[in-house]
């Protein structure tokens, strides 16, 4: 591999933290720009870096991107204001095409979502396509390297995700779900770091936007009754209608902590959020076979009664 000192944004992350074993284990010399403290997750990596600064403030961005031959984002939301899903994913994005394209820093990797589109009925799903389209827009006119990754929902055994529903349920003696019959299409968070780092390595991807999902689509029913099995705990699952799901979604929206369900993720859930066969996938970035939740999780497909 060529001699590449990358900068990741969003590095400390769930995501980023796969990444940087992933480029840890290349060799590859990493610095990952954090706004929360240490970044304990990945500090031990032998080839990371961890600098601490607000990459929405264009100056501090600038001193971060400066010396490195490329740049990740990893950075986006799942929950907020339309002003916040814009500055994550569209001015966010467009400062650091313009600070790369200034700086001659011309490899840039960015992370978007399955769905992105203008039209979409979700914020998030909006905001991922403008940011898409301003960054396809610097980096014609610029002279940028752009590979565009669209993930399907990222799992593992570490996530957000599958273990959220996997705790709800040892509490609840139920679930009542919004969003029953949405399809995802599951992609490894593993698959995804190695994917990120083919990246890296192969020049070809440059230019090119690539779908990542898993090897099956399941509906949101089935992950959270998929979850619960795995964790021993399954709890009946109720779906619900598109009036109470509204009235479930905005009440979480108002729940003290983490947000678990928005208004707008159930927006999203309208698309379904699985590969359209139109683009390359992982196997064009060195992934010959996707893991399945099956497989990393550790459950035997044969004994999990899925239904619909």
């Amino acid at each position: 591999m060529k001699t590449q000192k990358v900068l990741i944004l969003g590095g400390s992350g769930f995501v980023g933290r796969h990444v940087c074993e992933r480029l840890n284990q290349l060799a590859v010399k990493m610095t990952v720009m954090t706004r929360r403290g240490s970044a304990k997750s990945v500090k031990h990596l032998p080839f990371v870096d961890v600098i601490q600064g607000n990459p929405h403030d264009p100056l501090v961005l600038k001193e971060a991107i400066r010396g490195h031959t490329a740049v990740i984002n990893l950075i986006a939301i799942l929950h907020g204001s339309e002003n916040e899903f814009e500055k994550a994913h569209e001015r966010l994005p467009t400062s650091i095409a313009n600070t790369c394209a200034e700086l001659g820093v011309k490899r840039l990797i960015h992370i978007s979502a399955l769905g992105a589109d203008q039209s979409a009925p979700s914020m998030y799903l909006r905001t991922k396509a403008r940011g898409e389209q301003t960054l396809h827009s610097i980096a014609k006119t610029k002279g940028l390297n752009l590979t565009l990754l669209r993930p399907s929902v990222i799992f593992g055994v570490d996530d957000q995700f599958i273990n959220l529903f996997a705790k709800l349920q040892k509490v609840f003696p139920f679930v009542p779900l919004a969003g029953a019959k949405a399809k995802f299409q599951p992609v490894w968070v593993v698959d995804v770091a190695h994917a990120i780092a083919h990246c890296l390595v192969d020049p070809h991807t440059a230019q090119q936007t690539f779908e990542l999902g898993g090897p099956r689509v399941f509906t949101l029913r089935e992950l959270v009754q998929f979850a619960g099995i795995w964790s021993h705990h399954p709890r009946p699952v109720f779906g619900l209608p598109p009036f109470t799901s509204y009235l479930q979604a905005l009440l979480m929206e108002h729940l003290p902590g983490p947000t678990v369900m928005s208004r707008d993720n159930l927006l999203s859930m309208r698309v379904d959020n699985v590969l359209s066969n139109k683009l390359p996938g992982l196997q064009a970035l060195g992934v010959k076979e996707a893991q399945s939740i099956f497989g990393v999780f550790g459950v035997n497909e044969s004994e999990i009664p899925l239904v619909n």
